[in-house]
C-alpha cells in the first residue's frame, strides 16, 4: 500500500514538474521584460536626435527600458496628452511651464536642449524685424516654445506681438505654407523646416539661437508622482538620455541615420541640416538651469508666473546621481 502510494506521488511529480519549471520561466521572463515608456515630443527637429537614437539603437535596452517615441504635433496638445496620461515623459518647451503654473504636477528633470533653437524666415519685402509692424507673424502654438521665441526676439527690437497680427499653427510644415502663400510675412522656424524655407526662396532674417537666449526649448518633463513612485524608471531613462545624447555628439553618421528614418527622408540636405543646427547644442548631461526657467517665466502671460520661483519647476537630484556615481565618465570613457 506504501509503495503504490510513493508510486502515485512519483508520478503525479512527474506530470506536474514541467509546468512547474514552466512558471518558474515564466516568472523570471516576466521580470526580465523592460519597462515600456511612451516619451511624447511635439515637433519634427533636429532636437529630437536623442530620443530617436536611443530608440533606432536599442540604448534603452540596457537600461531595462523600452522606450516609445511618440509624436504629438504641438506643445500645448502633448502637454494634454501628459495630462490624460496618454504618454509618460513629455520632450517639450516653455508649454510644460505653463502647465505646472496652472497646476499640473509636472516637473522638468532634464533640458537637453535650453536655448532658442528657433530662426525667424521672412518674404522678401521684409528687411529687419521692425518691418513686421502691422503685418502677420507666423508661429507654431500659442503659449508653447515658437510662441515665446519670437516674444523673446521682438523684446531685443523693444516689440511685442500687439505691433503685429500672430497666426498660431500646429506644425512646422503648416506655417512654412502659410508663409509660402502670402498668409504671414515672417514666421519661426526650426532645422529642418529652415533649410526648406530657404529652398522655397525665403531669408533667415534673425538666427534666434544665435543670440544664445536661456530657455527650455527641449525640456523632460515627468509627473512628479512618478519620481516618488518609479525613481529607478525616471533614473533609467535619464540614462538612456544621456547615452542617446552621447551618440547625437559623438557619432553623426548614426544619428543622421536616425535622423532620416523618423523624418522619413533621403534627402541629404534635410538630414544634415537637422543634425547640424542641434548637435553643438546638446550637453553631455542635460541638467535644468535656473536662467532658462525664469527666461520661460518672463515670456509667459499667465498671470501666475511673476510671482513663481525658478526652482518649483525643476529638479536635477537624478542627473546629480548619475554623475557622481561615475556613470557619465565612465560612459564617454569606456571605463
Amino acid at each position: 500500500m506504501a509503495s503504490a502510494k510513493l508510486l502515485s506521488k512519483f508520478l503525479i511529480g512527474l506530470f506536474f514538474a514541467p509546468f512547474a519549471l514552466f512558471a518558474v520561466h515564466s516568472s523570471l521572463h516576466a521580470a526580465a521584460a523592460p519597462t515600456t515608456i511612451r516619451v511624447g515630443y511635439p515637433q519634427l527637429n533636429g532636437g529630437q536626435t536623442p530620443l530617436w537614437n536611443i530608440a533606432d539603437s536599442k540604448i534603452d535596452q540596457k537600461y531595462g527600458l523600452d522606450i516609445k517615441p511618440v509624436y504629438i504635433p504641438g506643445g500645448v496638445r502633448l502637454t494634454q496628452s501628459m495630462l490624460s496620461g496618454s504618454v509618460d515623459i513629455a520632450m517639450t518647451g516653455g508649454a510644460a511651464v505653463n502647465a505646472m503654473l496652472s497646476g499640473a504636477e509636472f516637473i522638468y528633470v532634464g533640458m537637453p536642449v535650453a536655448t532658442y533653437a528657433f530662426s525667424l524666415y521672412a518674404r522678401p519685402e521684409i528687411k529687419d524685424v521692425p518691418d513686421l509692424r502691422g503685418k502677420v507673424l507666423g508661429v507654431i502654438t500659442k503659449g508653447a516654445s515658437s510662441d515665446h521665441a519670437a516674444i523673446a526676439l521682438l523684446r531685443q527690437y523693444k516689440m511685442t506681438q500687439q505691433d503685429m497680427k500672430v497666426l498660431y499653427f500646429s506644425r512646422q510644415e503648416d506655417a512654412l505654407a502659410a508663409l509660402n502663400q502670402g498668409l504671414v510675412q515672417a514666421a519661426v522656424h526650426s532645422a529642418p523646416t529652415t533649410l526648406m524655407a530657404r529652398r522655397l526662396g525665403f531669408k533667415e532674417l534673425v538666427n534666434i539661437g544665435a543670440l544664445k537666449l536661456p530657455y527650455p526649448f527641449m525640456g523632460l518633463a515627468v509627473r512628479r508622482s512618478a519620481m516618488q513612485q518609479s525613481p529607478d524608471v525616471i533614473r533609467g531613462f535619464l540614462k538612456a538620455m544621456i547615452a542617446g545624447l552621447r551618440m547625437s555628439i559623438e557619432q553623426p553618421d548614426l544619428s543622421k541615420r536616425a535622423i532620416g528614418k523618423n523624418l522619413a527622408s533621403k534627402d541629404q540636405e534635410i538630414i544634415d541640416e537637422a543634425y547640424k543646427s542641434f548637435a553643438a547644442l546638446f550637453p553631455r548631461v542635460p541638467y535644468v538651469t535656473d536662467e532658462a526657467i525664469r527666461a520661460a517665466l518672463s515670456v509667459t502671460d499667465h498671470p501666475k508666473a511673476a510671482g513663481a520661483n525658478p526652482k518649483d519647476f525643476f529638479d536635477n537630484r537624478f542627473l546629480q546621481e548619475l554623475e557622481s556615481s561615475g556613470f557619465v565618465k565612465e560612459l564617454y570613457t569606456g571605463r
